[in-house]
């Protein structure tokens, strides 16, 4: 087992490179010049050349990236174009917010979609069934925006039941913490409870055809252990692998659902690091993001090894 986690862990680490190098290419070869936008649209060519000099843009691109990977494994993310701060203060400062969201909305997909293509399968070819599709196939369809639009519209707007926008911390009022993650949470959730949903009930329903679940209730267990016991278990590995896909779609989904709901988070630090084409925070931002889904993989993995030993070897 713990060899098994450290082939995993040392898989990481040139997975981690290729990106680090991905990032750096990406930003630094696209159109647009950050000192042109630090100095202005009437600023003369040597002041642009001067901001480029301080900011080492100047360099050729082999040492600028040895100096940003120097940089970066001492734990350096930079200091912002912008804002003269250092990366890791902003990320710190950000980080909040995204984690309660996310943690909200994975916390909602395991608590409904699972038990959703649980009882989709068990009840295969239904009105329960067909049901559960149909709403499977709304959540595929609309769109992540067009979806949290719809609710502040209805919900925050026509009815004013929950605010529109913004983000209070658990740690000041828990009470309005949750008001305000509703709409976010249930507008970033819907199209992967969809996803995870339909993944799971086909899973479960293959399981269901096979031999040892015929076994099970020739032995007279009841039909709530043959699925939690035996079909939901053996059906686990697709369902925890969608899981773990839907965590990197959930990423990205906080980037929008943040702008819309004007959530304080990550995401919003990326869109305007975008605008501004501030490098160090956007390189910043996705050596995190690349991070935290290599460790959402490699969590997957172990978890893989628990529910079928067999994988180990």
């Amino acid at each position: 087992m713990f060899r098994f986690i450290l082939q995993r862990i040392f898989a990481t680490i040139p997975v981690m490179l290729v990106v680090a190098v991905f990032i750096f290419l990406m930003l630094r070869l696209s159109p647009g010049d950050p000192a042109t936008v630090i100095a202005g649209d009437y600023a003369t060519p040597e002041a642009v050349a001067r901001i480029r000099a301080n900011l080492g843009l100047d360099e050729p691109l082999p040492v600028q990236f040895v100096a940003w990977i120097g940089n970066l494994l001492t734990g350096d993310l930079g200091i912002s174009i912008f804002s003269n701060l250092p990366v890791t203060t902003l990320i710190a400062q950000r980080v909040e917010p995204t984690v309660a969201l996310a943690c909200t909305t994975l916390i909602l997909i395991l608590v409904v979609a699972v038990p959703l293509g649980t009882i989709a399968a068990w009840k295969a070819n239904t009105w329960i069934d067909r049901t559960i599709m149909i709403g499977a196939v709304l959540g595929f369809s609309i769109p992540v925006f067009v979806l949290a639009y719809i609710f502040i519209y209805v919900f925050a707007i026509r009815f004013g039941w929950l605010p529109v926008q913004g983000y209070v911390s658990p740690s000041v009022d828990v009470v309005k913490f949750a008001r305000h993650m509703v709409l976010p949470t249930v507008a970033l959730s819907g199209f992967l409870i969809a996803l995870i949903a339909r993944m799971t009930r086909a899973s479960v329903r293959e399981v269901l055809d096979e031999d040892y679940i015929r076994t099970a209730h020739a032995k007279g267990l009841t039909e709530r252990a043959v699925l939690m016991r035996h079909a939901l278990r053996n059906a686990a590995v697709p369902i925890v692998t969608m899981i773990g896909i839907a965590v990197a779609i959930l990423l990205s989904g906080v980037v929008v659902t943040e702008t819309v709901f004007n959530i304080p988070g990550l995401g919003r630090l990326v869109v305007d690091a975008i605008l501004k084409r501030d490098y160090p925070i956007i390189q910043g931002l996705i050596i995190v993001f690349s991070f935290v889904y290599i460790l959402i993989n490699l969590i997957v993995d172990i978890i893989y090894t628990a529910l079928d030993p067999r994988i180990r070897y």
